[in-house]
C-alpha cells in the first residue's frame, strides 16, 4: 500500500477566528503569556488529581515566573494586566477560558488548549507507517442539495420537490394552450426531485482503559499512559470538530464497567484503583457492549471501535444463571460481584460519567499474564456481535508485555482487525494519522 503523505496537511485558525481571539485576549493577556497559561492548564487538567480553581492561582503564577532573576525585568511586562496582577484565574474566567467548577475548563478553554496541542502535533507529524487501514464501504446518498433532477420510478418520494414539480406542471399546461384550473393536473413526467450526495460519514468509538495500571509512566516524555491517551483524544476531537464535522467521535472509559465520557470531560478522566472495590479490573466486554449500543443508533455506514488498553481482560459480565453455573463448574471458588447502586452513583457523580449498568453479576478473575478461558469466551462473543453489525474493531496496545500483545493480536485475527503496539510517546501521532487516513480512504472510495 502506498503511504499517505500528510506533510502538507495545514492546521490553522481562520482569519476571523484569529481576529476575534486577538481582540478578546488583548484586553488582558498578551499572546505569549496566554500560550504559557494554556500549556500549564493542559498539564494540570490531565493530572491524576487535577487541582481546584483556587489551587490553580498559585500554579499559574509560578508558570509565568522568569527562569532566572536576570530575566525578571524583561518578563515583568508580560504579566497579566488588571487591578490585581495576581488574579490570573479571575481574568481567565472573565475571558471565558475557566469556570468555577470541579471540571474547570469551559468549551472555549477546551478548544483553545486542544487547538494548541493539535498544532504542535501536526508540526511534528511526518509521513510514516502508523497503522493504516482501508474502509470497505461508503454510505448512501442522504445529504439533500438545492438542485433538482427528473424523478424516476423507484426513487424515494420523500425527495420530491413540490415547487419544482408544480412549476413543471404549470409550464406543460400553458404550453399546451390550456387554461389553468385547480387542483392542478399533475403528470408523472412533471415530478422533480432533489439531488443528493453520498453520505461519507464515519463514526468511531474510542474506548480508553481506566484500570489502575494506566497510571504507569515509562516513556521519555514523562506522561503516564492515561495522560497520553487523554492528550491524543483531546487533539483528535478538535481535529474532528474543525475539519470533519460530518464524522462522529464517541468516547468510552472502561475498567470493570464502561462509561460514556463527554468530550469536554476527557482532560479530567481518572483511573480506578483498588480502593474503588471491584471497579479497577479490566472488562473488554463492557467496552464492546456499550460501543455497540452507541453505534447501533448511529446512521453512519462506516463504524469502528478503537480499544486503547495496557492490560488483558480480567472481568466479564454474567448475564444469566446458566453462565454462572458454567463458570462455577470449571472453578468452584470463582469471584462474582454485584455492582452496588450507591457505589456506581457515587462514582458517576465524582467522575461526571454515565456508567453502564450491569444487568447481572460481574465475574472477576485476574491471572498473571494470562486470560481466564471464560472471560476470553465472553469477550470474543461480544466482539463478534459488533462484527455482525458491520463494526470494525482495532486495538492499540500501550504496554511492553508480550503476553498482552499476543492476546490482542490473536483477538484481532479472529475479528479481522488490526493491532498497533506503541508507547505513549507516539500515541497522538498514531491516532491522528490513523483518523486522517481513515477519512481519506472513505472520500477516495466515494470519488472512485
Amino acid at each position: 500500500m502506498q503511504r499517505p503523505n500528510f506533510t502538507n496537511f495545514v492546521y490553522h485558525a481562520t482569519r476571523e477566528e484569529k481576529r476575534k481571539e486577538q481582540d478578546n485576549d488583548s484586553k488582558s493577556l498578551d499572546k505569549e503569556t496566554l500560550d504559557k497559561i494554556l500549556k500549564s492548564l493542559a498539564r494540570q487538567s490531565m493530572r491524576e488529581k487535577a487541582p481546584s480553581v483556587e489551587e490553580l492561582e498559585g500554579i499559574l503564577a509560578s508558570s509565568l515566573q522568569p527562569e532566572s532573576q536576570s530575566d525578571a525585568s524583561s518578563q515583568s511586562d508580560k504579566s497579566p494586566k488588571g487591578d490585581d496582577p495576581r488574579s490570573i484565574t479571575k481574568l481567565l474566567i472573565e475571558q471565558g477560558y475557566l469556570k468555577d467548577e470541579k471540571n474547570w475548563l469551559t468549551k472555549k478553554g477546551f478548544f483553545a488548549i486542544g487547538g494548541q496541542i493539535l498544532r504542535d502535533l501536526m508540526s511534528e507529524l511526518k509521513t510514516g507507517d502508523f497503522g493504516l487501514h482501508e474502509i470497505k464501504s461508503v454510505g448512501e446518498g442522504i445529504t439533500v442539495l438545492d438542485t433538482t433532477k427528473k424523478f424516476e420510478l423507484g426513487d424515494d418520494l420523500n425527495l420530491v420537490s413540490a415547487p419544482a414539480t408544480i412549476l413543471n406542471a404549470i409550464n406543460r399546461i400553458t404550453k399546451g394552450r390550456r387554461p389553468l384550473s385547480f387542483p392542478l393536473d399533475v403528470d408523472v413526467d412533471d415530478f422533480e426531485q432533489h439531488e443528493t450526495v453520498e453520505d461519507v460519514r464515519a463514526s468511531v468509538v474510542y474506548c480508553i482503559d481506566l484500570s489502575s495500571t494506566m497510571k504507569s509512566s515509562l516513556a521519555d516524555s514523562g506522561l503516564s499512559r492515561i495522560e497520553a491517551a487523554k492528550k491524543a483524544l483531546w487533539s483528535l476531537y478538535v481535529l474532528n470538530n474543525k475539519f470533519f464535522p460530518n464524522d462522529t467521535i464517541h468516547i468510552i472509559g472502561f475498567a470493570s464497567m464502561a462509561s460514556v465520557v463527554k468530550p469536554l470531560d476527557v482532560p479530567f478522566l481518572k483511573t480506578y484503583d483498588a480502593n474503588d472495590e471491584f471497579l479497577h479490573y479490566t472488562n473488554y466486554q463492557a467496552a464492546f457492549r456499550l460501543a455497540r449500543k452507541i453505534l447501533q443508533k448511529d446512521a453512519s455506514t462506516n463504524k469502528r471501535i478503537v480499544l486503547i488498553t495496557d492490560g488483558q481482560p480480567s472481568a466479564c459480565f454474567v448475564d444469566s444463571e446458566s453462565q454462572k453455573e458454567s463458570i462455577l463448574s470449571a472453578k468452584p471458588y470463582s469471584n462474582f460481584y454485584e455492582p452496588s447502586p450507591s457505589l456506581i452513583s457515587k462514582m458517576a457523580e465524582e467522575r461526571n460519567m454515565k456508567i453502564q449498568k450491569a444487568e447481572g453479576l460481574v465475574y472477576l478473575c485476574y491471572r498473571y499474564k494470562k486470560v481466564d478461558p471464560k472471560i476470553e469466551e465472553r469477550t470474543l462473543a461480544e466482539a463478534k456481535k459488533c462484527k455482525r453489525d458491520n463494526i470494525e474493531i482495532d486495538s492499540i496496545v500501550v504496554s511492553e508485555e508480550t503476553e498482552l500483545l499476543s492476546y490482542v493480536q490473536n483477538l484481532e485475527r479472529q475479528l479481522h482487525g488490526r493491532t498497533y503496539h506503541i508507547n505513549q510517546d507516539n500515541m497522538g501521532k498514531v491516532l491522528v494519522v490513523d483518523y486522517l487516513f481513515n477519512t481519506k480512504k472513505i472520500l477516495t472510495s466515494k470519488n472512485a
